[in-house]
């Protein structure tokens, strides 16, 4: 089976043209994206053909799970279809889980893609909060949840995958994120599990980040959490638009103005080929 191995800001992946191909597909994601005993990746992106738009995309994490939304994964994706003659101009529109997204491949190896529309209406995250004096439809913002001896205050957006973010006091480099990712994202609040993303702002157009991702764990960067983070320091106040998000892997950057889609933008690279 040949794949190719690409990567957008260190958030990598396998990807494998799936158009003639029916397989186990999660039990694959599990194989190739072990770190030590196959490929290794943050993800498995599957190149399928669609009925409504010019390609579909299908994303598995390395526990074989299958996610909505991936802001990488689709510009990863993106790459690659232009690249290897896929689509026939530089802007075209995948079929994700999430909905159909526009992508645009822009230069010096940029790619930008719409996330689609923040949700921030709890049942659509979803997240299950106790209301008092609230609607139900209220945003979650600042909202204290314990995890272990970890006092946290979330705010809860839905990028067509389920987010968490938490802006800090402390750096983000030294939040003990291995230990406290995994019990944001299996608690209970969370019914189909959540990322989480821990945030400083340095600036009106900077804040630095770490995402622990549903699913994979730590990883280098996150565009959908990129953009939860960017979506929920604008409702706060926190930022301006565009908005640039420091992650370990590298600078992704949010176009949001307050209404409509949310548009991410960032370097994707295709690194390999190979033979499974």
């Amino acid at each position: 089976m040949d794949f190719a191995k690409l990567q957008g800001t260190g958030n990598d992946f396998i990807l494998i043209d799936a158009r003639e191909l029916e397989r186990d597909w999660s039990a694959l994601a599990r194989d190739m994206c072990s770190r030590h005993f196959g490929v290794g990746a943050d993800g498995l992106l599957l190149v399928l053909p669609s009925k409504t738009a010019d390609l579909r995309l299908r994303m598995f994490n390395p526990d074989g799970s299958e996610a909505e939304a991936c802001g990488n994964g689709l510009r990863c994706f993106a790459r690659y279809a232009n690249e290897n003659g896929l689509v026939k101009s530089a802007g075209f529109t995948v079929e994700t889980m999430a909905g159909t997204r526009a992508v645009q491949i822009q230069e010096e190896a940029g790619v930008q893609v719409s996330m689609g529309i923040a949700a921030f209406n709890p049942a659509a995250v979803p997240v299950i909060v106790e209301r008092r004096d609230e609607p139900d439809e209220t945003p979650v913002v600042d909202y204290p949840i314990k995890v272990g001896n970890t006092e946290l205050r979330i705010s809860c957006v839905s990028m067509g995958n389920p987010h968490a973010v938490c802006f800090l006091n402390e750096t983000v480099a030294d939040f003990p994120l291995a230990e406290v990712g995994p019990g944001v994202e299996h608690h209970p609040m969370f019914p189909n599990r959540v990322n989480f993303e821990i945030a400083n702002v340095i600036s009106r157009n900077e804040i630095r980040a770490r995402v622990w991702e549903r699913g994979a764990g730590e990883t280098l960067a996150c565009g959908s959490g990129a953009c939860a983070i960017a979506v929920v320091s604008k409702l706060k106040g926190l930022s301006d638009n565009p908005v640039g998000i420091s992650l370990p892997g590298g600078t992704l950057t949010i176009d949001w103005g307050g209404s409509g889609e949310v548009l991410l933008s960032g370097p994707a690279e295709i690194v390999f080929y190979g033979v499974w």
